[in-house]
């Protein structure tokens, strides 16, 4: 089995320069890259319960199991620097994950973004938006999901998506497996505010970055070290980027395991 760590090495953050010089505003939750000279976005897979939707919400079942007295009470005592109880008193349990997701298992299906969007007569994003919790507004009115549901992943493409995109990165790129690559996490995955993280390796090894045992997430940005292509995933969307040539984007749009939608108002 591959040792991620040694496949990928970690490199000076000014390797990733350019793309704080291309979106110096946003290096907290990653970089967006501009098209070069295309791009599309990835729509995070979500799932639904096969046997049908259920009026109650994610937000419904939580207060039932706190209510019982149910909760995990792992985590800091009241009253530790570190304590958030009273700051998430009142939030909404949407639903959404953030960081890895994947198949829930048996029991669940695909739920295609295009497929919701259709039955409540909205666009799959709407005009000027990016992918993120403005889209589906009729699927999680008051905030929270369906328990039926469960929606995108916020800030990390899924598990399934992630390997099916580097199988398509690959055939894209000149030199295959062997590709050069940079994998930047940005400073909310990573909680390093400080200095840049940034590692370098071989598109061959770029799945295994999806369980990288230091990072809660896939790379907030991956690119070819030519450039030719970069992959931006910004930790408070349910989409992800991917901006390089035509063709690539086409195979992208093509992939029937993918669901993907040019968006052409993003950068």
């Amino acid at each position: 089995m591959m040792d991620i760590e040694d496949a990928w090495a970690r490199v000076p953050g000014e390797a990733a320069r350019w793309l704080h010089d291309m979106d110096p505003d946003h290096c907290y939750s990653g970089f967006e890259p501009l098209r070069r000279p295309d791009s599309v976005w990835l729509l995070h897979a979500m799932y639904a319960w096969e046997e049908g939707l259920v009026t109650t919400t994610h937000d419904d079942v939580h207060q039932s199991v706190t209510a019982a007295g149910l909760t995990d009470p792992a985590g800091e005592a009241p009253g530790d620097p570190g304590d958030v109880g009273d700051l998430l008193e009142g939030a909404i349990v949407t639903g959404t994950d953030l960081g890895r997701s994947g198949h829930p298992g048996t029991g669940w299906r695909r739920l295609r973004w295009r497929e919701l969007a259709r039955g409540f007569g909205e666009p799959v994003v709407p005009e000027g938006e990016l992918p993120g919790n403005r889209c589906l507004r009729q699927g999680h009115p008051a905030g929270s999901w369906s328990a039926a549901i469960q929606p995108p992943a916020e800030g990390c493409l899924d598990r399934e998506s992630w390997h099916r995109l580097i199988g398509v990165l690959l055939r894209h790129s000149p030199a295959g497996a062997g590709t050069r690559c940079l994998a930047y996490y940005c400073p909310l995955v990573t909680a390093d505010w400080d200095d840049e993280t940034v590692f370098a390796g071989r598109l061959g090894d770029a799945a295994a970055l999806y369980d990288h045992p230091d990072m809660p997430s896939c790379p907030s940005d991956l690119w070819a070290e030519d450039r030719s292509w970069v992959v931006y995933c910004d930790w408070d969307l349910w989409g992800t980027k991917v901006v390089g040539p035509t063709a690539l984007v086409d195979a992208v749009l093509a992939d029937p395991d993918l669901e993907a939608v040019r968006l052409p108002w993003t950068r």
